[in-house]
């Protein structure tokens, strides 16, 4: 009896301290691509079904990078002449579709052959900034125009036609929930949350928190919805319950982090762009990302 019972004090405690391990592994950031292998316009992150991580502006403007799973950035392709872009996101069949914030355009990547479109063009827009995508792959586009501090935001339905959503602050970030019931837009200091039809109209707008120091920049969903928040100017990542209650923040090494997306083996790593180190950061997390479990099930 003795015997058994140290066995199984034993196994709790091993199984304690891997838990207590898997825990403390967990919102701590390190270095992912090496410092200004990407220029102070690196924005954007998206992560492809393999596990690769992309980001705009890679060496230099008007560029996409491709960054290994291991961390290793290299050129992916070079954008049309007066293209950059700024958020990235995937479609159900891997294609990719960029905001060209000065074309005024989203464009489309054939991840096959690279050959890059105009998938949807709209001169009322000051610029396309941060897109969102949802399982039906329509696209949520934030517009902000940062000289009047005014801002909109648009869908993108997958015929290329883009219809107005509402005005919004500067809009910023911008993310759909995972049961995609809700839209969220961030501007200024706030992330509002709208509710979200099944044909992509919204209602119901409100206030889900309001920060009292520092902006906010892009933002993504969490399986559990939780949202992952760039603080710009702050150097964090903050983790926002679906209330609206600060869960966590990570501390970084830069102080401008722009952008976040999820990828890794399992989902549950967190990849950050940096505008003051024009780099990529990375943390690992509780839950995988709603965009990497869409992946998943699409396979």
């Amino acid at each position: 009896m003795k015997i058994y019972l140290s066995t199984i004090i034993c196994a709790l405690t091993l199984a304690g301290c891997a838990q207590q391990n898997k825990i403390t592994d967990t919102f701590k950031a390190s270095t992912f691509t090496p410092v200004e292998s990407f220029t102070n316009g690196c924005e954007g992150p998206a992560v492809d079904k393999d596990g690769n991580v992309y980001a705009v502006n890679f060496a230099r403007e008007g560029t996409i990078g491709k960054v290994s799973p291991g961390g290793k950035p290299e050129l992916f392709v070079e954008l049309p002449e007066g293209s950059t872009g700024n958020g990235i996101r995937f479609d159900s069949r891997g294609d990719m579709y960029i905001a060209d914030y000065t074309g005024h355009n989203v464009l489309k990547v054939d991840m096959n052959s690279k050959a890059i479109s105009v998938y949807a063009h709209e001169p009322r827009m000051s610029q396309p900034n941060d897109i969102a995508i949802d399982s039906k792959d329509r696209i949520y586009a934030s517009d902000p125009n940062w000289k009047e501090k005014t801002g909109k935001f648009w869908r993108v339905d997958t015929d290329g036609k883009v219809t107005l959503l509402d005005s919004l602050g500067t809009a910023n970030g911008i993310e759909v929930s995972p049961d995609e019931k809700t839209l969220y837009v961030n501007a200024g200091r706030e992330i509002w949350a709208y509710d979200l039809s099944e044909s992509g109209d919204i209602s119901n707008k409100r206030r889900l928190i309001e920060f009292p120091d520092f902006g906010v920049d892009g933002m993504r969903c969490d399986v559990k919805g939780n949202i992952y928040i760039a603080r710009f100017g702050k150097g964090t990542v903050a983790k926002i319950s679906p209330k609206g209650y600060i869960v966590t923040e990570v501390t970084l090494a830069g102080k401008r982090p722009t952008n976040v997306a999820f990828g890794g083996k399992d989902g549950r790593t967190v990849y950050v762009t940096l505008m003051d180190n024009g780099n990529l950061e990375s943390f690992r997390v509780d839950e995988p990302g709603r965009e990497w479990q869409m992946q998943q099930e699409r396979k």
